[in-house]
């Protein structure tokens, strides 16, 4: 003989449902507590997926497949943070390094991109000039801190490339010009016959590093209030 149950389930169902809300409450307050404000850490998953293993729905259980491939997430996070930690941590040392490298530039002489020099005229200086194609005629007007012209000095042609010239520190009368910042512009002109600016390279004395406090690249000071360079821009460095 066959035995029909036909007493309502109401009070199972009910007693369930209150079980669900349960283990979604505990689920909720485990993910509000472990993350607060900050983005869910590795500690902070552990803690939902043993949460959802306790509170899981007795009737229908987790798949096997859903745990793995949450544990497939949890050991790729913890490579992606093992991978910031050690990033982190090169990143501190090639500060560490570029500042000791920086520091030892302090005093000594570079030669940068720039169009101003503190020149000291009791003794010869050399720069040179950007040449951007081969032309016939590459001059430069050396100012002072005035804008008054006191030097000339005729290159004459010039193949593509750097190059050098020297200005012995006198004005063109042969006179020997005050000690003092001077301003170089180098020029030339193209087939048209229009005057065209070329970059000169000068020499500076760094006095100070500044260090960047956003992890930028550092800044050498340069002396006699020619302002500020990059350590990429240095293109030699003197004694």
């Amino acid at each position: 003989m066959a035995i029909v149950d036909t007493s309502t389930n109401t009070a199972v169902q009910d007693l369930f449902n209150s079980k669900v809300s349960t283990a979604t409450n505990n689920v909720a307050s485990t993910a509000s507590a472990a993350t607060g404000n900050q983005s869910l850490g590795k500690d902070a998953f552990l803690q939902l997926l043993v949460t959802q293993l306790k509170n899981q729905n007795p009737l229908s259980p987790q798949d096997n497949g859903a745990f793995v491939a949450q544990l497939a997430q949890f050991s790729s996070l913890e490579g992606i943070n093992t991978l910031n930690d050690s990033v982190n941590a090169i990143s501190s040392n090639f500060s560490s390094s570029q500042a000791l490298q920086a520091s030892s530039l302090v005093g000594r002489s570079i030669i940068t991109q720039t169009d101003k020099a503190l020149v000291d005229t009791s003794k010869s200086m050399t720069g040179s000039v950007a040449v951007t194609a081969a032309t016939g005629n590459v001059s430069i007007k050396i100012t002072d801190k005035d804008g008054i012209v006191v030097r000339t000095i005729d290159m004459g042609a010039q193949s593509a490339g750097n190059s050098d010239f020297i200005w012995d520190g006198k004005n063109d009368k042969g006179e020997v010009a005050p000690a003092g910042t001077y301003t170089f512009a180098a020029t030339t002109k193209n087939d048209k016959g229009d005057s065209v600016a070329l970059a000169t390279s000068l020499p500076a004395t760094v006095t100070s590093v500044t260090l960047s406090k956003t992890g930028g690249e550092m800044l050498l000071n340069l002396a006699g209030g020619m302002g500020s360079v990059k350590l990429s821009q240095i293109q030699t460095i003197g004694t």
